[in-house]
C-alpha cells in the first residue's frame, strides 16, 4: 500500500473516524472543520447509542402515514415544514419510493452488519483507551405504554431475532425487574441485549485529541469554497485558509455535504433532519440501561460517568434551521414524564436545550464510497439518526477505500451515485 495524503471535510464523527483509520492505515491525514476546536457537531447533544436494534431504514413502510399524521401535531416526534423547495420535493419523492417491503428487505442485512461491526469497534477502542468515553453494554429496552405498540415491537423484535439480533419481548414485571431503581409506567418492553450507549462528547474528544497526538493536521474554522478539477481528478480544495492539496479527498460535512459538494457536478439528495435532546444533571433517578419510549420516539440515555441523564427526539425536516422550536421540547419533556413517573415537567424547567442537524438521504442509508466521475474524491456522510452508533464502521471502511483495498463489508447499497 502507498501512504497518501487524505483530506477530509468535516470534523464530527464520522469525519473524525475517517481519520482515525485512515492514520492506523498507514496515510498523513488533513482535517477542516468550519467550526473550532470546541465546534458543537451534530453527534455531542445525540443520545450517544450503539443500535443493532435500529435495522430498519428510516424510509420504511409506514413511515411516510406516519408522518402525514404526525405533522399536525406541533408537539409530535416528526415534522416536514411545507416550503417552495424543487430539492425537497425531489428528496420527498425518492423517500417515498424507498419506503417499501422490498427496499426494507435488502437493507436491513446490511444496516445488521454495519452495526454489529460498529459495535465492536467500540468495544475494541474502549479496552485499548481505558474505557475513557464510558461505554455501557447492557442493552437497550423499547419501553411501550399500550398494547398495540408492544404488539408492533413484538414483531420487529420477531424479524430482529430472525436476523441474528437477539431480541425478547418483556412483561412489565420483567422489565421492572430489569430495572429495580426507576419507576415506570409501561406495559412492557422488547429488550435489545447487543445495543450500547456511550457520552458522545467524550468520545468526540478522545478522538480529537488522539488524532493530534499522532500527527493528523486540522484546520478549524476552515470553509471549503470551490475546488480545483483536472480531468478526473480533484487538484486541489479552494478553501478560506487557501487551495489545499491532497491525493484523496473525503467529504464528510453531515447536513453540509450537498453544499460543500457543489460546483462538483454530483447529485447528492440530503435533508436535514434537526433533533434535540436535554440532559439532567443529578436525575431523581438513573437507568441501568438506555431505551426508547416508543410511542413517543424519545431517546433516554444514562451516562453514570457523568452522572447524568439524557432525554433526545424529534425528526424535523426544516432545512439547514438551527432554531429551537419550543413545541418540539415540550413533547419530549412530556413523554419523559409520562414513562418515568418519578419525574415532573419542573425536572426540565431551565434546562440548556441542545439541537442539532442529521444528515437525511431518501433512502435512509448513508453514502459512503467513491463518487463515480472522480478517481479521489470520496463520500461519507447521510447517516441520519445513526451517524454516532456506525461512524466507526463507516471510518474503517473509508480507510479501506482510500487505501485501495476491497471493503470487509459490501458497500454496493451505499453508493454515493445511486441516486444519479
Amino acid at each position: 500500500m502507498v501512504a497518501k495524503t487524505i483530506l477530509i471535510v468535516g470534523g464530527g464523527v464520522v469525519g473524525l473516524c475517517t481519520a482515525y483509520y485512515a492514520l492506523r492505515a498507514g496515510h498523513r491525514v488533513i482535517i477542516l472543520e468550519r467550526g473550532g476546536p470546541d465546534h458543537d457537531s451534530c453527534s455531542l447533544g445525540n443520545a450517544g447509542m450503539i443500535v443493532p436494534s435500529h435495522f430498519a431504514p428510516l424510509a420504511a413502510p409506514g413511515m411516510v402515514s406516519y408522518g402525514l399524521r404526525a405533522m399536525w401535531n406541533p408537539e409530535s416526534p416528526f415534522y416536514i415544514r411545507p416550503r417552495l423547495s424543487r430539492e425537497l420535493v425531489d428528496w420527498g419523492w425518492k423517500f417515498i419510493r424507498s419506503a417499501t417491503p422490498a427496499k426494507a428487505a435488502q437493507t436491513e442485512p446490511l444496516l445488521r452488519d454495519l452495526s454489529l461491526a460498529s459495535r465492536q469497534c467500540f468495544a475494541d477502542l474502549a479496552r485499548e483507551w481505558g474505557n475513557d468515553f464510558g461505554l455501557v453494554q447492557k442493552g437497550s429496552l423499547m419501553l411501550c405504554k399500550t398494547e398495540h405498540a408492544l404488539r408492533d415491537e413484538a414483531a420487529l423484535a420477531e424479524r430482529a431475532n430472525r436476523l441474528g439480533i437477539p431480541a425478547h419481548v418483556l412483561t412489565a414485571g420483567q422489565v421492572a425487574r430489569l430495572e429495580p431503581n426507576v419507576a415506570m409506567d409501561v406495559v412492557g418492553a422488547v429488550y435489545f441485549p447487543q445495543d450500547c450507549h456511550l457520552i458522545p462528547q467524550r468520545f468526540v474528544a478522545g478522538l480529537t485529541r488522539r488524532l493530534q497526538a499522532e500527527g493528523a493536521q486540522f484546520f478549524w474554522h476552515t470553509e471549503v469554497r470551490g475546488w480545483c478539477i483536472r480531468g478526473r481528478r480533484v487538484e486541489c480544495a479552494c478553501t478560506s485558509d487557501g487551495e489545499l492539496e491532497a491525493d484523496e479527498y473525503v467529504i464528510a460535512g453531515g447536513a453540509w455535504a450537498p453544499q460543500i459538494a457543489r460546483g462538483l457536478k454530483v447529485r447528492l439528495p440530503m435533508q436535514a433532519g434537526k433533533g434535540y435532546s436535554i440532559t439532567l444533571a443529578q436525575p431523581r433517578q438513573l437507568p441501568e440501561m438506555c431505551a426508547i419510549l416508543v410511542e413517543a420516539r424519545v431517546a433516554v440515555t444514562p451516562m453514570p460517568l457523568d452522572g447524568v441523564l439524557r432525554f433526545g427526539g424529534t425528526m424535523e425536516i426544516t432545512g439547514l434551521d438551527e432554531s429551537i422550536s419550543p413545541a418540539r421540547v415540550r413533547g419530549i419533556v412530556k413523554a419523559a414524564c409520562a414513562y418515568y413517573s418519578a419525574f415532573s415537567e419542573e425536572d426540565f424547567r431551565d434546562r440548556p436545550v441542545w439541537r442539532g442537524l442529521r444528515p437525511v438521504s431518501p433512502d435512509g442509508l448513508p453514502y459512503v464510497g467513491r463518487l463515480r466521475h472522480y478517481d479521489n474524491l470520496s463520500i461519507a456522510a447521510g447517516h441520519a439518526m445513526l451517524g454516532l452508533s456506525l461512524g466507526p464502521i463507516t471510518g474503517r471502511l473509508m480507510a479501506q477505500v482510500l487505501s485501495g483495498a476491497r471493503p470487509e463489508i459490501d458497500i454496493g447499497l451505499l453508493d454515493p451515485n445511486r441516486f444519479g
